[in-house]
């Protein structure tokens, strides 16, 4: 579950979880918002936490104090693991898990799996990366023999004998009888 951790001034740090199924979270000091920051520096209505395909994005709601993403005011601020954002004077640490990356972006993240009899294994979420390979050494393949076909019809040469034939100047010469 994504975290997100809210840091009053001179607070303790409230740690929040969300399901990824979520597709709005709104904060503001409001107590209908799904996460409620106790500041005067926060307005009722501030901001709201948006899924969108590339993962979040927090938006300003016309705020009074803003945003601020390295001290720069920002109507919106795309999130990123580590992401820290000022609401109003509150700090709001934004954390997802690699699984979690995945599960959004829908591309797989490698792992290193160690066992302490076998050697280290890397794996990706699925094996759909090596599949795709394959798949494309098939094309290939399928490609070159279809151009070697035709290449026999029209010229009535083996396309593997032109390419690996010796050039003319390269072929020896007899020697001449005397």
């Amino acid at each position: 579950m994504p975290r997100v951790l809210i840091t009053i001034p001179d607070g303790t740090p409230q740690p929040y979880r969300f399901d990824l199924s979520r597709r709005l979270v709104s904060l503001g000091r409001g107590a209908d918002n799904d996460i409620v920051i106790d500041s005067g520096s926060v307005s009722l209505k501030h901001a709201e936490m948006i899924r969108n395909d590339d993962g979040y994005e927090l938006r300003d709601l016309g705020s009074t104090n803003g945003l601020k993403l390295d001290g720069e005011r920002r109507m919106s601020v795309p999130l990123e693991p580590g992401t820290t954002v000022l609401i109003g004077d509150v700090a709001f640490d934004f954390q997802l898990s690699e699984e979690e990356i995945s599960e959004l972006t829908g591309i797989p993240v490698a792992t290193i799996e160690e066992d302490d009899d076998e050697p280290v294994v890397i794996t990706t979420g699925s094996g759909s990366g090596i599949w795709w390979l394959i798949g494309l050494i098939v094309v290939v393949l399928a490609f070159l023999i279809g151009f070697s076909i035709r290449h026999q019809k029209a010229t009535g040469k083996s396309l593997m004998d032109e390419w690996f034939k010796k050039p003319a100047s390269a072929q020896e010469v007899a020697p001449e009888a005397p």
